[in-house]
């Protein structure tokens, strides 16, 4: 007979956490049974119904947002009732798709996201085939970013199907894009029999999460449809009943409420078949035991619901009761699930029974002698076929031996293996599902059942030690024992339970070691147990230890080792924690503490409200701990919760001087930077500072009643949510949050800490000053820089925000957290919240400007240089105070108050006597400097601000518009040369030369203006405004004239007289731009007397006409010597004038023999010969016939050669077509063999050769 359960039950526990932030509700159509669409009140009937059921179930699942008006009906109903909804988006074509999105849009403005459990988009779209992953997936990504930019970035987005789709490989796109994944599951469909129906459903939901958390892990499956009909067919084994379904809720609905968010299917569809509501057509429940389990899953545990012990202990109801299971004593039992067994430990002997009927179906004789036994089931993965299949073990301890069974998918394998350790097992405890901890009598071993490995564990004391340690009588004997062993003491049990994360920690006697599933140590520090605990365990996420000596129960953090709770159970002795047979995540469902007489069930308050008690007694140390290990779906908020408790660790952090940890929490959290920068006296902070002012005459005097007038002053409001109270339990929360690695602080530490935080005010904060104020200052600076790099990803120099829409839809929930984290209120608006980032971009950059000036006032430029949005009117008093002109004059430039920073410039670059705070504006340098910075918008105020440095510095003053930058080539030209010639016309030639010869400007005006002021100067005996000719003024001016295209020559004819020597070439180059040739050979010949500069002319005429003659015919070769003959030749016209000149001057022969030797061949011959006079010698013309003649050989030898050029090359082509090229695999020519098969095709047009003729080309 099983021992009988205690009627006593107790609800003790206040800080350990049980899953009571699990969603549970109803799948609720749109429509009613009738087939008409719901209204608002039909909804709001519907949540009633679902609150009347024994337990109330608070949540629903809608399946579309659109159809039937869903959202518009269901939502106010749901608010009213309280009732959470899980929001399904319809996808099964585009129109019906934006039409859902639509109605989400419309709820989520109208109504907030209070309403919201979750949103499922699409539901089994994937098993019906409807769409693919990659577009589920991103249609997952649009409707995330579609709530983020409602604000609602919060609101977990993901996807409902069946466990086949979940684990096809080719649906693993939709699980990465998914917060959470739906998992629907029947096994009436899969015509499995109610007897199969708990483990179908099992298994198959392992087969979602074992998917889930190979793609994705840390992501929650949920169970959003499962159930069992009471009435319709039969599907294979599967039989739709109410007795049916009355079974698969209790062995399902129990279980899933309690580890998973759980959506039942359904609440009522009397109608259908086959039909799965739990309630008829009036609503009355059709599976009873709906009243029973619901209750029992939904009690939260809290204090107001401890009863005392007087208290009457709740009806138990015998279900069933066996006899003869045992002839001796049970000692020890565990449940084999997937095999449906109960394993037994009697009498030292281990025994196998069914688990539904209890009969026994195996002794096993090889365990005779056993002192323990641990079982183990996992899912694991076929090496070869990639399979998951269910594997469970058995290991148990028989003196010196560990034996080992082990069941594949329920079946028993009929190989059992051996292992022998050194000394007597006492306990066994698996880390993995291959690796088992075996405790002996002295010290502990990892065993690998698969390898057969045994590894020692070394730890400290009674832990045990290096091989050979473990034989001695009184090996193991800890302090705590040795004392009693004359009368009649034991050695402690090894004791050993999991912890989260891959770790298990060790204990015997008060010694303890944390280690990994390797069995190597953690390096963390023991556990500072007084007295040798009974037994130890772990309900998620606390570290259990039952004194039993002590009759006490300890709860500690296992991270920090803090003892949270002692709670008093006289006489305990047991510790009874459920197996995790899902996952370890979900193991804080509660657990037992039994003593002879009673069992204590220790229930849990909810995780919220945990955090809030830690909170409230400053213990953030413990809140941030306990937030980090417990998932996101456990806690409302959880990383909002969590940034919120580390701004206030980093206040009182603050508050004890530790300002260099204070700074770098406050970074890591990305707090508020007003939040941060309040806390600072207002020479730092401004009227921001929460601080108070207080003068030296009264700091620290004593009022008439001899109170501290310091610690009387009251802190003005500072808008922190909350500002904890300082005292010993908050400095030793600090002490207690460090693992081993930060375990150097000293005790004396600790006390000093312990001893500010007590002295410290709580309500008031006094001012910092000296060296205080310098250090907290110095790590202020690398907080405000992070601020403002955040800032400036989000914020445009000009103060708009980015543009979000740009990005893809991650970097848009992106922007919106950073927006969250930078500010302390998000508006809604978009507008709103762009001006509380600028204001929050005005204050961290007027801060930084204080801190900077406050200790490193040298760093100040280098801020003023970048974009920023400091106060000008803070900025300006500050710098003209300190005399900081320099530094003040490039801020000015920053914020574009040109005015003003020219002004001041001014004022101190004309100065006789230099300031000596303002050495560095002194002269037109500076000012000089500042408008070439400035853009061409700003010409109005280039022009009137360059006047005075033109005036001191002419040659500085021009750098303004002749330096090689961007800015000065784009001033708006003639505005500046307009202001030039009306300061100085030398200026303003100067400018035109440098914008056409160096910037190529051609324009037409500028080109024209400048040759008139060259020809200007050239006529003016005295240069330009009365000034001496500059050096080679007349040289530039000749190639200006002869270079440049834009200006117009008749007008620069009109300005040189054909009287004035001087300018006598200038008119010639102008009458060759207008094409007047002879007048200017005229002008060389007869008036200059130059026949070397008339040549030169010809030559340049010569080389421009020949180079735009028009290209040769094809076939015809074009020379000299024919265009010659065919036009008239400028040489000719040269030669002309020499032997037929004007009157009166006279024939040149000289000259004109010059030209015939030298360029007779490039003039018409029969025109040349008669302009030559019969007088003259023929023996005077021998140059120019032999140049003749050397001309037209030269024609003749050039067609030989290329004749020559053109054979060979035929030759060569020749030689390759029939030879080839000899190059191995090149061109074989027509010597090469090519093999025609049946099997060659042409490499055009992919025809067979077949009989056909073929031709085979070199290429």
């Amino acid at each position: 007979m099983l021992p009988s359960l205690c009627t006593h039950s107790l609800l003790a526990l206040s800080l350990i956490g049980r899953a009571t932030a699990l969603w549970k509700g109803f799948n609720l159509p749109a429509n009613n049974p009738s087939g008409n669409c719901k209204s608002q009140e039909d909804w709001a009937h519907d949540f009633s119904v679902l609150k009347g059921l024994p337990g109330g179930f608070s949540s629903a699942r809608l399946y579309a947002s659109s159809d039937c008006n869903t959202l518009a009906a269901a939502v106010p109903a749901a608010i009213a009732s309280g009732t959470k909804l899980l929001v399904g988006v319809w996808t099964e074509d585009n129109a019906h798709y934006e039409a859902e999105k639509a109605a989400l849009v419309q709820a989520v403005q109208q109504h907030g996201t209070g309403w919201v459990v979750a949103v499922s988009v699409g539901s089994e779209d994937l098993y019906r085939g409807d769409t693919d992953a990659a577009t589920l997936a991103r249609q997952i990504n649009e409707v995330r970013a579609l709530l983020c930019n409602l604000g609602a970035c919060g609101v977990e987005v993901g996807h409902v199907d069946t466990w086949t789709a979940w684990v096809d490989p080719r649906n693993e796109d939709v699980i990465r894009a998914s917060d959470w994944v739906g998992h629907d599951g029947y096994p009436y469909f899969e015509g499995s029999g109610i007897e199969q129906g708990y483990s179908a459903y099992e298994q198959n939901l392992q087969k979602t999460r074992d998917t889930v958390n190979r793609v994705k892990p840390g992501v929650w499956v949920w169970v959003t449809e499962t159930g069992w009909p009471v009435s319709g067919g039969m599907l294979g084994s599967a039989v739709a009943s109410v007795s049916n379904a009355e079974a698969y809720w209790k062995s399902v609905a129990c279980e899933a409420f309690s580890n998973a968010h759980t959506f039942w299917y359904t609440l009522q569809d009397y109608l259908s078949s086959p039909s799965f509501g739990v309630v008829d057509k009036d609503f009355k429940p059709l599976v009873n035991e709906v009243v029973e389990d619901a209750a029992a899953h939904n009690e939260p545990a809290t204090e107001d619901h401890r009863p005392s012990s007087s208290s009457k202990p709740n009806a138990v109801d015998l279900m069933r009761e066996e006899e003869r299971f045992s002839k001796h004593k049970v000692e020890q039992l565990a449940i084999v699930k997937e095999a449906e067994l109960l394993v037994s430990l009697s009498n030292g002997v281990v025994s196998i029974h069914d688990l539904k009927t209890y009969q026994l179906q195996e002794t096993l004789l090889k365990t005779k002698g056993a002192t323990a036994f641990a079982v183990t089931s996992n899912i694991v993965k076929d090496a070869s076929t990639d399979v998951p299949s269910i594997v469970s073990r058995l290991a148990v301890a028989v003196k010196r031996r560990v034996i080992l069974w082990s069941w594949h998918d329920s079946e028993l394998q009929s190989d059992t293996s051996e292992l022998t350790l050194a000394t007597g097992v006492k306990t066994l405890t698996w880390a993995t599902g291959t690796k088992l901890v075996a405790g002996l009598t002295s010290t502990y071993v990892l065993v690998n059942v698969e390898t057969s490995a045994v590894t020692d564990i070394i730890g400290p004391g009674s832990i045990g030690g290096a091989p050979g340690q473990d034989g001695g009588r009184f090996g193991g004997v800890g302090v705590s024992t040795i004392s009693y062993m004359g009368l009649g003491g034991v050695a402690p049990k090894p004791l050993a339970t999991h912890l989260g994360q891959g770790e298990m920690l060790l204990a015997k006697d008060i010694n303890t070691l944390f280690i990994d599933t390797e069995g190597q140590s953690l390096g963390r520090r023991q556990i500072p147990w007084a007295v040798a605990p009974e037994a130890i365990g772990y309900s998620y996420p606390y570290l259990l230890a039952l004194q039993a000596t002590r009759g006490t129960l300890e709860v500690r953090n296992p991270e920090t080792l803090t003892l949270l709770q002692t709670i008093s159970l006289p006489n305990a002795s047991q510790l009874h924690i459920p197996q995790p047979y899902i996952s370890l995540a979900h193991a804080g469902k509660g657990f037992l503490v039994l003593s002879d007489r009673c069992i204590w069930r220790m229930g849990a308050l909810g995780y919220d409200s945990q955090i809030n008690a830690l909170v409230d007694r400053s213990r953030l140390d413990e809140a941030i701990s306990l937030l980090d290990m417990l998932e996101d779906a456990l806690l409302t908020d959880k990383e909002g919760r969590l940034r919120e408790i580390k701004i206030l660790k980093a206040q009182l952090l603050f508050d004890l001087r530790r300002y260099r940890e204070s700074l770098d929490l406050f970074t890591e959290v990305s707090a508020p930077p007003q939040r941060v920068i309040q806390l600072f006296p207002p020479i730092i902070a401004g009227h921001t500072s929460s601080q108070l002012k207080v003068s030296d005459g009264v700091k620290g005097a004593e009022g008439p009643t001899g109170e501290d007038k310091t610690d009387s002053m009251k802190r003005e409001n500072s808008g922190m949510n909350v500002q904890p109270k300082l005292d010993k339990k908050t400095s030793e929360d600090f002490g207690s949050s460090r693992r081993s690695t930060d375990d150097s602080r000293t005790a004396s530490d600790e006390a000093t800490t312990s001893s500010l935080a007590a002295s410290q005010p709580s309500d008031a904060r006094p001012m910092l000053e000296g060296k205080d104020l310098k250090a907290a200052t110095a790590e202020l600076r690398p907080f405000l820089v992070s601020a403002r790099t955040r800032l400036q990803r989000y914020l445009n120099p000009d103060g708009t925000l980015k543009d979000a829409q740009a990005r893809s839809d991650t970097a848009a929930s992106r922007v919106q957290e950073a927006q969250e984290l930078l500010l302390a209120h998000v508006p809604a608006s978009a507008e709103e919240r762009r001006q509380q980032m600028v204001e929050t971009a005005r204050l961290v950059d007027t801060t930084l400007f204080r801190a900077y000036m406050f200790a490193s006032p040298s760093l100040a430029g280098p801020l003023f240089r970048l974009d920023n949005f400091c106060d000008p009117d803070v900025v300006k008093e500050k710098l003209i105070e300190t005399g900081r002109y320099n530094d003040l004059v490039d801020f000015l430039y920053g914020k574009g108050l040109h005015q003003q920073a020219l002004e001041l410039l001014e004022r101190f670059g004309k100065q006789e006597q230099r300031d000596e705070k303002a050495s560095q504006l002194a002269g037109p340098q500076r000012t000089v400097a500042y408008l070439q910075n400035l853009p061409a918008e700003k010409i109005d105020l280039i022009l009137h601000f360059v006047s005075w440095p033109l005036d001191e510095n002419p040659e500085l003053g021009m750098e303004v518009f002749l330096a090689d930058s961007e800015r000065a080539e784009t001033l708006p030209r003639q505005r500046v040369l307009d202001f030039l010639e009306k300061k100085d016309r030398a200026l303003a030639v100067r400018y035109l030369k440098h914008i056409i010869q160096e910037l190529d400007d051609r324009t037409a005006s500028f080109h024209q203006r400048l040759a008139e002021d060259y020809i200007q100067g050239l006529k003016q005996q005295g240069g330009v405004s009365g000034r001496s000719t500059p050096p080679g003024w007349k040289e530039d001016t000749l190639e200006f004239l002869r270079s440049s295209h834009s200006y117009r020559p008749y007008k620069a004819l009109q300005m040189l007289s054909a009287d004035d020597p001087n300018l006598y070439e200038a008119r010639a180059i102008v009458l060759c731009k207008m094409g007047q040739h002879r007048q200017a050979l005229d002008i060389y010949v007869f008036k200059m007397k130059d026949p070397g500069k008339a040549e030169d002319y010809c030559n340049q005429v010569q080389l421009a006409e020949f180079s735009t003659a028009s290209a040769p015919k094809k076939g015809q070769r074009s020379t000299a010597t024919d265009l010659e003959d065919k036009t008239t030749s400028i040489y000719h016209t040269l030669l002309s004038l020499y032997l037929s000149p004007p009157r009166p001057h006279k024939p040149q022969w000289g000259p004109a023999l010059s030209i015939l030797a030298k360029h007779g061949a490039r003039m018409p011959a029969s025109s040349t010969l008669e302009l030559i006079p019969e007088v003259l010698p023929i023996k005077e013309l021998e140059s120019y016939f032999r140049g003749r003649i050397r001309s037209a050989n030269t024609i003749v030898n050039e067609s030989r050669l290329i004749s020559s050029l053109r054979s060979s090359l035929a030759f060569s082509e020749e030689a390759k077509l029939r030879l080839g090229d000899g190059i191995p695999s090149g061109n074989g020519g027509r010597n090469r063999h090519v093999l025609i098969t049946e099997d060659r095709v042409c490499g055009v047009c992919y025809k067979r050769f077949g009989g056909s003729a073929i031709k085979v080309l070199p290429k």
